[in-house]
């Protein structure tokens, strides 16, 4: 039978790298690399830290307390340490491996930074993080904090030793990830062997994308899409092939119901108004989302 592929809408770089506080080297792939306005919701912002080595260090790098409401960050790490605190009483430390979801919804302040050890040692550091949306029945969702580690993950090992699929959300061939969510996504990374093959079809409706994290890959057979490419796949019905062009090749797969609501994005707060945004710093300097003293 011949295979049916989801289309691909097109391929894109992420903006050149910068700094986030001292702490985190990244491209933005959204909204600022590509400004996909809401043709990927529910996923509103992605920074990527592509492989890089931070020096030992005796300072603590990364971002101090800040704000947030109306969302979700979701940080991936894949190398490197990342200490997490906010003024919930929520704290952990994510490492290779692990995930951390935190619900800022109605709003908190947090703060992430390297955790001090591997600050003291410095190292290669390699990390993602997404802004999910929350749709509006749920902005002022009371904050939560899901710490998810390695051990906890789904996993489907690809067919003929080709590698394997790693599940945070959602679910590959049954298998279901350990995240909880409000809307329905499908989070998952695919570590490949060479010539390891992934196959997959998600909802049509659903906004789908893939990033290639390290080596080479082959999208449906025709596409060959090298390290930092971010494929985005049309709203089509029809398979995903993936295939590893070399071993130690991996790809993040994004894929979310869309949230069709308004978008008012401003600084660290993504609501459905503007009226919504300027009470969400009046409530921040008020101190109505607590103070940054924790």
């Amino acid at each position: 039978m011949t295979t049916t592929f989801r289309t691909i809408e097109g391929t894109y770089q992420g903006a050149p790298f910068h700094m986030v506080g001292d702490g985190f080297r990244v491209s933005n792939y959204f909204p600022s690399g590509n400004n996909f306005g809401q043709r990927f919701s529910p996923f509103i912002l992605m920074d990527y830290n592509a492989p890089f080595v931070f020096p030992p260090s005796s300072k603590t790098k990364g971002v101090g307390a800040h704000p947030h409401r109306g969302f979700e960050t979701v940080s991936i790490a894949y190398d490197g340490y990342v200490e997490h605190h906010d003024n919930h009483g929520n704290h952990g430390i994510i490492g290779p491996g692990d995930v951390q979801w935190m619900t800022a919804g109605s709003g908190l302040l947090h703060k992430e930074y390297h955790e001090k050890e591997f600050s003291q040692r410095g190292g290669s550091f390699h990390f993602i993080q997404l802004w999910v949306n929350l749709p509006r029945a749920n902005k002022m969702h009371p904050p939560q904090y899901q710490e998810l580690l390695k051990s906890n993950m789904g996993r489907v090992a690809l067919p003929n030793d080709g590698g394997e699929v790693r599940i945070i959300a959602g679910e590959y061939n049954g298998v279901r990830g350990p995240a909880s969510t409000f809307t329905p996504i499908h989070l998952f990374d695919i570590d490949f062997k060479a010539n390891g093959r992934a196959q997959f079809e998600l909802p049509s409706s659903f906004n789908t994308a893939a990033l290639v994290l390290r080596g080479e890959a082959k999208i449906n057979e025709t596409t060959i899409a090298s390290e930092g490419t971010f494929v985005l796949f049309g709203n089509t019905s029809g398979e995903i092939v993936i295939e590893g062009q070399s071993d130690d090749t991996l790809v993040i797969i994004l894929s979310g119901e869309p949230i069709n609501e308004p978008i008012f994005q401003q600084g660290p707060f993504v609501m459905n108004s503007r009226e919504e945004i300027t009470e969400a710093y009046q409530d921040f300097q008020s101190g109505k989302m607590g103070n940054a003293n924790f």
